[in-house]
């Protein structure tokens, strides 16, 4: 895609060459308005670019997400999310962040790029416009918040047109594949960074899984999304939407008050042969979100004894009224389905004047 940025010769340096010139602190240097650090030089089919670390403050000072922006600074803060950036700087200045992914830029003309095949050092002018950053706009805004310096990692393409670089972006930003939600909240776990929200929740969901008694049993999937099973993902959203109702609660607590409604839900959808449509995300959380209705119904008739049988009493009727196209209709939300089964619940509701007022 991009042409030749240096000429090649077999004394450009070695990968071996240039980790050893980038342990501790990168040596680079100020030589009055231009910056000089080590490179390598790489090729990848017929692409070539340079390969090096520069400190976080250099790459701060030198990069813009948009050339055409009069004020790099500006721009930045229009075009990127502040709030990210700002935890990126979080990150790096509490002393525990690594962010070893490598930034991508494109050199302009205003760099004055320039390559020593025999040296290997790669040097380009001290301008706020040097480069364009193709990857890594957080990062280097971020870079920019933060108060310590750090080395990273960073790819430079050379004497791409404008089309190359607008290519390249789509490259980057379709081709890359994101970690899978369900991947996230495992490592989350792993990590002991977990909420207390979410070590609850993915205590509940443990619990729904691991439980031969469980309303779920067979309906779940704990490491990745599958057609027909619910994913922490989902379960996670649809829980979150009634956490203050198990405000201070343990994980058992909440799994024996919330696995007989569950059952009691199965139970009413096999009047109509859905009993795996319990895992269609659209009626899971449409009937989770239920559940506080229906639970306080329980509470006023039997003394908060949520047994199935207690949950059957207020919601076989309501399912018997349903029917089995409206469970769920096809495009209805969430909200809308959660919404109908409300009303549906409530005492005297006619149905079919709700669906087509």
């Amino acid at each position: 895609m991009d042409r030749d940025p240096a000429p090649v010769t077999d004394e450009s340096p070695s990968l071996q060459s240039l980790s050893d010139a980038h342990s501790g602190h990168h040596d680079l240097a100020a030589e009055g308005e231009k910056f000089k650090g080590r490179a390598l030089l790489v090729e990848q089919g017929r692409h070539r670019f340079f390969s090096t670390v520069l400190p976080s403050d250099v790459l701060a000072q030198a990069c813009v997400v948009e050339p055409r922006n009069e004020n790099p600074i500006d721009g930045f803060q229009r075009l990127l999310d502040e709030r990210r950036a700002r935890a990126i700087a979080k990150y790096i200045d509490t002393g525990f962040g690594t962010v070893p992914g490598a930034i991508v830029l494109s050199a302009q003309t205003r760099a004055h790029l320039r390559y020593d095949r025999d040296s290997g050092d790669l040097t380009f002018r001290a301008d706020p416009r040097a480069f364009l950053i193709i990857d890594g706009q957080h990062r280097v805004f971020g870079f920019r918040l933060a108060k310590k310096t750090v080395s990273a990692p960073v790819v430079i393409y050379n004497r791409l047109t404008r089309a190359q670089e607008c290519r390249l972006f789509m490259d980057i930003n379709t081709k890359q594949k994101p970690v899978p939600g369900e991947l996230l909240l495992d490592i989350r776990r792993l990590s002991e960074v977990e909420s207390k929200t979410d070590a609850l929740l993915h205590d509940v969901f443990d619990l729904f899984f691991q439980r031969e008694d469980s309303a779920l049993n067979g309906l779940l999937s704990p490491a990745e999304k599958r057609k027909g099973m619910i994913s922490r993902v989902t379960f996670n959203a649809a829980l979150r939407s009634i956490r203050k109702a198990f405000e201070g609660a343990p994980a058992a607590d909440v799994y024996d008050v919330l696995n007989p409604y569950l059952l009691a839900c199965r139970r009413g959808l096999g009047l109509h042969d859905l009993d795996a449509q319990l895992a269609n995300p659209v009626l899971f959380k449409a009937l989770t979100q239920l559940f506080v209705n229906v639970a306080e119904r329980v509470a006023d008739r039997h003394g908060g004894h949520y047994t199935v049988a207690n949950f059957e009493e207020v919601l076989i009727p309501f399912f018997r009224r349903l029917k089995k196209s409206e469970l769920p209709r096809a495009g209805l939300t969430t909200a809308a389905l959660h919404e109908y089964f409300a009303k549906a619940l409530s005492s005297g509701f006619l149905i079919k004047q709700w669906l087509f007022a």
